[in-house]
């Protein structure tokens, strides 16, 4: 009977201990190590070439227009999450979402509306000639919120004597949506898992009074070189970062993991956010910080 009281207290210990633990974890972006399978939300969009616009290329090929339906059927089969590029451009048109004509500028726009974490670029090409018509489709898998690349697959069709060109575009992508759909699925896993990786370069102003050895920069005494690392391992994805080089004027942590959820509130977490927390801490310090968020690199200018 004593050693089974014991057994009890030792248990709810134990469970004190662990609620303890997890609720420590309040950061956006610590983990408690946990091992998830996330599928995507996927949105296809055509690949345009110099001088095509994105808003009108549907409209005007109806062999792109097939193509991106069946892979994104080939998706919907697989139990992805889809976004309809078509509706989410007429949303875009109909509330006067696009800010300039500049086609990168109108993408970007885009794939942010979607809400997709995943985009898939399709380049559709279609030969004819005497010996038969062939589809070849290039289908690229991006990371929306850093646009770093995920999965690359080409796909033929083989030739034939027909001009039903949606059923070679189907075959074609039937030939490497398995594959494609793999690859781009381990890696997104492993991303929810381990995180996105994100470039951080942290420089001065050309007049600022500081540099990485300063040590007059809040009460720790620390140089701010030193700060900035023991911020880094705190607050990074499951404390994952590297760092490149340090002089003077210049901190580049090369391979910085975030989240892909904020692990506090279970919404989308990007570059941006971090960006801000990185922000946040400077000023914290009593600096002057700038910031600047091109796709995976954040640039940290201190004044």
């Amino acid at each position: 009977m004593i050693k089974t009281k014991q057994k009890i207290i030792t248990l709810i210990a134990l469970l004190c201990c662990w609620t303890t633990s997890a609720f420590s974890q309040s950061s956006s972006t610590n983990s408690g190590g946990q091992k998830l399978t996330v599928q995507p939300k996927i949105m296809v969009i055509p690949f345009t070439k110099q001088g095509e616009d994105i808003r009108t290329i549907l409209e005007e090929d109806v062999n792109r227009r097939i193509a991106i339906t069946k892979i994104k059927e080939a998706f919907d089969g697989r139990g992805f999450t889809t976004v309809d590029f078509t509706a989410k451009l007429k949303a875009a048109k109909d509330n006067n979402v696009f800010t300039s004509d500049n086609q990168m500028d109108i993408k970007t726009q885009i794939i942010q509306m979607s809400g997709a974490d995943i985009y898939v670029q399709a380049e559709v090409s279609v030969q004819k000639g005497e010996s038969g018509s062939s589809v070849t489709l290039i289908l690229t898998g991006y990371e929306a919120s850093t646009g770093n690349s995920l999965s690359n697959k080409v796909g033929e069709s083989g030739k034939f004597y027909t001009d039903d060109i949606g059923k070679l575009a189907s075959k074609a992508v039937g030939n490497i949506a398995e594959d494609f759909l793999n690859v781009m699925q381990t890696k997104f896993t492993d991303i929810v898992n381990n995180g996105r990786s994100v470039i951080i370069d942290i420089s001065f102003d050309a007049g600022s009074q500081y540099t990485m050895a300063s040590e007059n920069i809040g009460s720790s005494g620390l140089p701010l070189s030193d700060q900035l690392e023991e911020w880094m391992e705190k607050n990074s994805y499951k404390n994952n970062y590297h760092i490149q080089g340090t002089t003077d004027l210049k901190l580049i942590f090369d391979d910085v993991r975030i989240p892909l959820k904020d692990q506090a509130t279970g919404n989308n977490y990007n570059s941006n956010k971090f960006a801000l927390e990185i922000f946040k801490f400077l000023k914290s310090l009593m600096l002057e910080p700038k910031k600047d968020v091109k796709g995976s690199t954040i640039y940290v200018t201190i004044k």
